[in-house]
Formats: C-alpha cells, sequence, structure tokens
C-alpha cells in the first residue's frame, strides 16, 4: 500500500499550487452549489462550477451567473466556459477572472448535440487550430491559469487528443484533461485510458489529467499506474457519495477504507436535500430532491419504491415529514 504514496503530489498550474492532485468535475446539471456544498468539505484540490456558455456569461445572463455561484470556503475553484467563438474568449475568461475563480477552463468535451451543432463543446474536436485560438486569447486576458478539458477524439478514426495536447501546450494552457471516451461514445462503453497515457508522452510541461471511469479509490490508482497522469479529475464518480475524495486521499496514504454504511448514504442524502432546499425554488428543489434519491439509494432494497414516493411529493415540507423515517 505505501507505494501508492508515489501517485500523490501537489498540483501546479501556473501560479496556483494546489494541496493534492484529486479534482472534481464540472458536471452540467449536476455540480451546481448544493453539490459542491457536499463535496467541499472532503478536501478536494480544485473543484468546478457547472460549465457555462461564453455567449450567455457576456450577456449578463442571470441563470449563467447564478451557476457561479460559490462559497470563500470552495477555493481553490474553477470555472469552465464552452464556445466556439474566438472573438468571445478573451473578455469572457475576464469576467471569470473578476469573479474571483481561481481557474478558467476550457471545455472541449461535451458530447450532447445541442452543444456541438455549433462547434462547441466536443465539436471542438474538429477544429483543433482554433482550440489553440480559443486558449490563447484567453491566457492573453487573464493572470489565472487557464485549462482545457477535451475527449480523445470525435470517434474511434479520429483520435487527436495527442495531437491537441500539443497545441494547448503551445497556446499556454497550464493542464488538459482528457477524458478517455470519444465523443461518439458519449457515456457509454468503457473509457480507453491508453489514450490519455499518450497524451502524457507527447505533454512537455502540461500537466496532464485523466478523467474517464474512476468510481472508487482503486479505480483512481489504477488510473494513475496505467497513465501516468499527473491528476485525477472525478466525474460521476462523486455522484451520490462525494466521500470518494477522502477514500482516495486514503488510499494514496496507503491507509484502509473507510467502510460506508447505509447510514452514511443516508445521512449525506438529508444533508444535501437541506442544501438544495435552502437555495432552490420548492419545484426546483422537488425536482432535484428526485435526481439525488438515485445517487444515494441505488444500491438500496427497494430502492424503486422510494424514487417512486420522491415522484409524489409535492411540497418540501411533505419531504422534511417523511425523512424521519430514513434509518440513520
Amino acid at each position: 500500500m505505501l507505494e501508492n504514496k508515489k501517485f500523490f503530489k501537489q498540483l501546479t498550474l501556473g501560479s496556483v499550487k494546489l494541496s493534492s492532485n484529486i479534482l472534481c468535475a464540472p458536471l452540467a446539471g449536476c455540480s451546481d452549489y448544493p453539490f459542491r456544498k457536499m463535496t467541499s468539505p472532503f478536501r478536494p484540490a480544485l473543484i468546478y462550477c457547472e460549465m457555462v456558455k461564453i455567449d450567455a456569461l457576456i450577456r449578463h445572463d442571470p441563470h449563467t451567473y447564478r451557476l457561479l455561484d460559490y462559497e470563500t470556503d470552495m477555493h481553490p475553484i474553477g470555472a469552465q466556459l464552452c464556445g466556439s467563438k474566438a472573438h468571445m474568449a478573451a473578455p469572457a475568461a475576464r469576467i471569470i477572472e473578476d469573479l474571483g475563480f481561481d481557474v478558467v477552463d476550457f471545455n472541449c468535451g461535451c458530447p450532447v448535440d445541442k452543444v456541438t451543432k455549433d462547434g462547441s463543446g466536443s465539436g471542438m474536436l474538429k477544429n483543433p487550430e482554433l482550440i489553440g485560438e480559443m486558449i490563447a486569447n484567453m491566457v492573453a486576458a487573464v493572470k489565472i491559469p487557464v485549462t482545457v478539458k477535451i475527449r480523445t477524439g470525435w470517434d474511434e478514426k479520429h483520435i487527436n487528443a495527442p495531437e491537441i495536447t500539443a497545441i494547448a501546450e503551445k497556446a499556454g494552457a497550464k493542464a488538459i484533461c482528457i477524458h478517455g471516451r470519444t465523443r461518439e461514445q458519449g457515456y457509454s462503453g468503457h473509457a480507453n485510458w491508453d489514450h490519455i497515457r499518450s497524451c502524457k508522452e507527447v505533454a512537455k510541461n502540461i500537466q496532464v489529467i485523466g478523467n474517464g471511469d474512476v468510481f472508487d479509490a482503486p479505480s483512481a490508482l489504477r488510473m494513475f499506474e496505467t497513465t501516468g497522469c499527473d491528476a485525477v479529475l472525478l466525474s460521476r464518480g462523486t455522484m451520490g457519495q462525494p466521500w470518494i475524495i477522502e477514500d482516495i486521499y486514503r488510499a494514496l496514504e496507503g491507509l484502509p477504507a473507510i467502510e460506508r454504511t447505509q447510514e452514511h448514504y443516508h445521512r449525506a442524502f438529508i444533508e444535501h436535500f437541506h442544501y438544495i432546499a435552502a437555495y432552490q425554488s420548492q419545484r426546483r428543489a422537488l425536482l432535484d430532491l428526485r435526481r439525488i434519491s438515485c445517487w444515494y439509494f441505488k444500491k438500496e432494497h427497494g430502492a424503486k419504491n422510494m424514487r417512486e414516493t420522491f415522484q409524489k411529493f409535492q411540497t418540501l415540507q411533505e419531504v422534511q415529514e417523511w425523512i424521519p423515517t430514513l434509518q440513520i
């Protein structure tokens, strides 16, 4: 177990020195303010807000700015931008810096059609030179480090992550995160970590961050071992188990795993619900409640019946009255 310590390091992104090399990803529709309230106490080196569109940020859309809510104790914190208009990259990055963020990330990995249809997200993988131009414009505009998140390629016939790694480094990005799936895969199949290793092999000074299929501490260790990456970015693995960060730290230190009981999940669910109820409108909170219940109760006997119960709730007061029935 002691050999796991070799994977741990304090990641440096330009002028920003992070406490570790375990990061929490921007998760559209998930890594909102209440979600980050759950993960930040477990001390990730860096935590990202949800992805925001450059166009909406520049036109000062209120909903977009609300996605960037954070508290002081969430630092270091990053914001992620998505777009394909090079002339907007610099002013958008400056807004992020002015809002007090420690890092600005450029999204070239989101696979959903509504994002890629204008060439944004993983649509950028078809235009590597534009990725470099967007990054260079951001780097020239701000003092905070600029990073980029990509997928391995548009599809298996067009794997170009190593090429983009070199372009991003030349443009001034301090780190590149590679999700080991193609855009075509979406979130299906398995992440191919060999492509992450290939990016690490071409990188000179840019930090290479591995992402994809890390759902527990053992898989995080395998990611380090297999790819030689400098850091690991946790994504869906944080859903319903915010303590995965602590689990990985313990594994890196050679400490035994903590057994997570049903009580852990129930208490975490209640805490997460209270954060949601305090932050969202009642309508939105009830929708979010159904979403997080799928995370925290997915392994539990009777989970289907429990989800059906959540569908019936009409008010937050009904939820509060139901909570005491949980075993804690």
